[in-house]
């Protein structure tokens, strides 16, 4: 009787130390795979993160791309009508234009307003009546 008590504490001690490697073993397997899924989840993330950054970026490049545009185009007008200011101007005004810019003092805004409005006068006067 002894025996059969001692053999069955041994088989326990067996038993519990295959089950206690096991549940070690399936323990370690699984925080692999908890890491392995963690992994996965973190990188589907960080693509989510890079997909919605490269949008943002797509979208600011075409606004950019826009705004180029239409400051490229304002900048032709605004040489064309600065070239036709230039051949309407008179001598006297180019030289007096030059030395305000040479002295750093402001252009008096009165005479040349006056001289460049003087024909815009005219044409709206005569679109007057005509509304």
């Amino acid at each position: 009787m002894k025996v059969t008590l001692l053999q069955k504490k041994g088989s326990d001690r067996i038993t519990m130390k295959v089950l206690f490697l096991e549940l070690e073993q399936h323990l370690k397997s699984s925080s692999g795979a908890s890491v392995v899924a963690i992994d996965n989840k973190i990188e589907q993330a960080m693509d989510l993160v890079k997909s919605h950054l490269m949008y943002a970026v797509r979208e600011e490049v075409e606004v950019l791309k826009e705004q180029i545009k239409e400051l490229i185009e304002k900048n032709s007008q605004l040489e064309q009508e600065n070239t036709l200011l230039k051949t309407l101007a008179s001598p006297e005004q180019l030289a007096q234009f030059q030395a305000q810019l040479q002295t750093g003092s402001p252009p008096a805004s009165s005479q040349s307003q006056g001289t460049t409005q003087q024909p815009a006068q005219p044409a709206s006067q005569g679109s007057g009546p005509s509304a």
